[in-house]
Order: structure tokens, then C-alpha cells, then sequence
């Protein structure tokens, strides 16, 4: 077997070419997305950290409710901050928040217009299915290589390896929601004179809505699994006391911080249930 080992495919030694090249003639590129992700980030964490945390509370229990109409959710929702509150984790949770809605932002304002694009062409979506499928397997943590020679140390290289990682989960939903529109109420819009942007405003985009929600779901719920990944790379929130407690085997801090990880994962789930009503 050692003819096969003798002439070794450059795989890494290509990927590496690649990156030295990007990384020589894109700089003003990566140098001008990472100002304009870094002025989002600052922006969402402003409206979170600036005002009371009680006051956040209650905006976030409003959301709550105009969403799911229920008081027992609301309930939930309250409960789950106080608690976040009581542990003292409520920057950590602001900046871990952050990362997630900015991802959100990103990935369903790039996710949703790809995927009806690929829902009205199968040749596009054929050629796409083997990204995705690479985006979604390859391990997050090779997402952080270039993510730092990209950007350096921050949030911003935290926010580009979730994007990375999520991006796949609104492409295939939204996909999913649009392409199985039935063809009676296509060819209904069509008979009363509905042009393409009509029909995809008042028909395909209405009954692909709870797929669509699905996506967002998925898209908060994935970039909330990334918060710890996020913290190697520099990016502040919830994941780094993970880590902390994971250097220093401190079993106390990790199972806290975990916790609170758990707790902001089921309210924002919680929240977010739209699709099923």
C-alpha cells in the first residue's frame, strides 16, 4: 500500500493556497465585512445591555406573548430570566443573545432569497446540495481557521464561523416550504393573472411561512450551540465560562454556565413555536 501514500492528493496544502490568496488580494473585502458585522453587533448588544435588565425582561415577555398568546409561556419566559439574573449571568446571556440574533439577521436575510431561488430552479439546488451537505458536516472547529485569518479575535470571527455552520438550515427549509407548494393553487394564481412576484408574495411565500419559522427556529437553536465554539475564537458571552471551567476543571462554574445555556435554548424555543399554532 505504499504506492498509494507516495503520491498524496494536496488537499490541505491547496485549501492553504487558497486562503494565502484571499487573504493577499480580499483584505479590503474581509476588512469592510468585518467593520459592517462589527457595527451590528455593537448595535444589538447597545439595545440589550443599555437599558434595566427588567426592562428587557418585559420587552422579551411582550414578544412572548404577542407570538404565542399564552400567559403559561409568558410565564416561562419570566421565570427563566429571573433565574438568569439570580446566577449573574445576564451580560454573559446579552452578549450570547447578540451573537445569536446577529446570525439570525445574517443567515435568514442570505438563507431565505437562496433557498426560493433554489426551489425555482432544481438545477441550482442540485449544484448546492453538496455544500450544504459540507457546511453542515465538515467540524465547526475547521470553520475557525480561516474565520481567524480572515478577521483576527472577536466576536466578528465568531459571528462567521456560526453563519458558516447555520446557514444550510433556512437555505434547506425555506427550499423545502416553496417547492412544496401545491400545484392547484399555482396554477389558480396563474389563471387569475398573478404575475411571478405575485404569486410568490400572496401564495408560495404564505403556505412556506411554517417551514420558513422552522428555519429561524433552527437557525437560533444551531447558533446558540456554536456560543462555546464562538468563545475560542475570542467571542464573548456564555461560552466563556465553559471554557474557563474547562481549563481550570472547575465543575461548579461549568455546570452553571451550562445550565443557563439550557435555560436560554428552551426559552428561546419556547418562543419561537409559531409554526405549530
Amino acid at each position: 500500500m505504499e504506492w498509494l501514500t507516495q503520491t498524496k492528493i494536496p488537499v490541505g496544502k491547496t485549501a492553504k493556497a487558497i486562503f494565502d490568496w484571499l487573504q493577499d488580494n480580499g483584505a479590503w473585502f474581509f476588512d469592510g465585512l468585518a467593520d459592517g458585522l462589527d457595527a451590528l453587533i455593537t448595535a444589538v448588544l447597545w439595545v440589550l445591555q443599555t437599558p434595566h435588565p427588567l426592562i428587557i425582561v418585559a420587552a422579551f415577555v411582550a414578544l412572548t406573548w404577542v407570538l404565542q398568546r399564552s400567559w403559561k409561556t409568558c410565564l416561562l419566559i419570566t421565570l427563566g430570566f429571573l433565574f438568569i439574573l439570580n446566577q449573574g449571568y445576564w451580560e454573559e446571556t446579552t452578549e450570547s443573545l447578540t451573537l445569536v440574533l446577529a446570525s439570525c439577521v445574517v443567515c435568514m436575510a442570505i438563507g431565505v432569497p437562496i433557498g426560493i431561488a433554489a426551489a425555482h430552479r432544481p438545477r441550482l439546488y442540485r449544484v448546492m446540495r453538496p455544500v450544504l451537505d459540507l457546511m453542515q458536516t465538515l467540524p465547526t472547529f475547521v470553520y475557525l481557521i480561516p474565520a481567524i485569518v480572515f478577521f483576527g479575535i472577536g466576536m466578528v470571527p465568531g459571528l462567521i464561523a456560526t453563519v458558516i455552520f447555520v446557514l444550510p438550515a433556512p437555505i434547506r427549509l425555506t427550499h423545502l416550504g416553496i417547492s412544496s407548494t401545491p400545484q392547484p393553487l399555482l396554477e389558480a394564481a396563474q389563471a387569475f393573472g398573478g404575475t411571478a412576484r405575485q404569486t410568490l408574495r400572496k401564495v408560495e411565500l404564505p403556505w412556506a411561512m411554517p417551514q420558513i419559522m422552522a428555519g429561524l427556529n433552527q437557525t437560533i437553536m444551531l447558533s446558540l450551540s456554536m456560543v462555546v465554539i464562538a468563545a475560542l475564537v475570542g467571542a464573548d458571552g456564555l461560552g466563556v465560562p465553559v471554557v474557563r471551567a474547562l481549563n481550570s476543571v472547575n465543575t461548579a462554574l461549568g455546570f452553571e454556565s451550562g445550565f443557563i445555556i439550557v435555560v436560554v435554548a428552551i426559552m428561546l424555543d419556547r418562543m419561537l413555536r409559531v409554526a405549530e399554532k
